[in-house]
């Protein structure tokens, strides 16, 4: 395993929050030897280095396996109601940057509605016309999955492979959103 050069292991601990303290514990290297090796006192020997640097890769991958859905989730979250237009869609789409939208009736989630969706149909020939004055109930698409914030990040990915987005609730009222531009974040 190659390592980053011994002076990265401040910048590697601060970046997941943890003190020299809890390296010390999770690593068996001491917190002054920590302390002086990040201050550039010491040359730390290479059984240390690889001890601290395979205890923060660990934290690392534990801090991402232990993700919940609030933790990735768009907090805003941009909805249209089911009675709304496709053209009033369209123009929120664009001016939001989203290509799908959840769709409501009052405030539960009942379907969605797509960039993808409104060019199927013009594929399948409808017009712009058409389109533009259709109410979105009777084309939208199945609502998508709505998970609690609690939920790990790993059943979300597994989701994510049949929907293009998840929308996340705390006590049964939605706070955010998850896209597969949220999870490509955790890379």
């Amino acid at each position: 395993m190659k390592f980053p050069p011994a002076s990265d292991i401040r910048k590697m601990r601060k970046s997941l929050d943890i003190t020299q303290t809890e390296l010390a514990r999770d690593s068996g290297v001491s917190q002054s030897t920590i302390a002086k090796i990040e201050r550039g006192r010491i040359s730390a020997s290479y059984d240390t280095v690889v001890a601290l640097f395979e205890t923060l890769e660990r934290i690392h991958n534990d801090s991402r396996r232990d993700a919940t859905a609030a933790d990735v989730s768009s907090k805003s979250i941009v909805t249209i109601q089911c009675n709304e237009r496709v053209h009033t869609a369209s123009e929120l789409m664009m001016s939001t940057g989203f290509s799908q939208l959840p769709v409501l009736s009052g405030d539960a989630p009942v379907g969605s509605i797509s960039e993808k969706k409104i060019f199927d149909l013009m594929r399948k020939g409808k017009t712009m016309e058409e389109l533009k004055d259709t109410v979105i109930s009777s084309i939208m698409d199945e609502s998508f999955p709505v998970v609690s914030e609690n939920t790990p990040i790993s059943s979300v990915t597994t989701m994510m492979s049949d929907c293009d987005a998840v929308l996340v609730s705390k006590k049964g009222k939605l706070v955010g959103m998850i896209t597969n531009a949220d999870m490509l974040k955790l890379i």
